[in-house]
């Protein structure tokens, strides 16, 4: 299964077409991409960042930001991409096994691929 080489999202059930851009580490959804000049291109680091903290606080956290701060510092740090593409903001605590453990287990239950 391919998945966003930036944010870890499955390209599958209604993802499937969710592919913005092909680069040379792999496809990136087209919610971590962006129009500009007329190229579509990957969204700054701090863009996808501050897009995974949206996505966890609405999806997992029940508003919390700084857990979903955590969450997406976690997710981030175990894709290749951000392994060998640093930036400053993957600095930081991150979340727990048990904070991760429960807000993926409301994310299956949830449903929401």
């Amino acid at each position: 299964m391919q998945s966003c080489i930036t944010c870890s999202m499955p390209f599958e059930e209604s993802h499937v077409n969710d592919i913005a851009l092909e680069t040379e580490w792999g496809p990136v959804c087209k919610f971590d991409s962006e129009m500009k000049e007329g190229k579509m291109v990957m969204k700054s680091p701090e863009a996808i960042f501050d897009g995974g903290i949206e996505f966890y606080a609405m999806t997992c956290t029940d508003g919390d930001k700084a857990l979903a701060e955590k969450l997406t510092r976690r997710n981030m740090r175990t894709l290749p991409y951000w392994q060998s593409h640093h930036f400053a903001l993957l600095d930081g605590v991150e979340a727990t096994d048990a904070e991760h453990d429960a807000a993926m287990a409301k994310l299956q239950n949830m449903s929401i691929h």
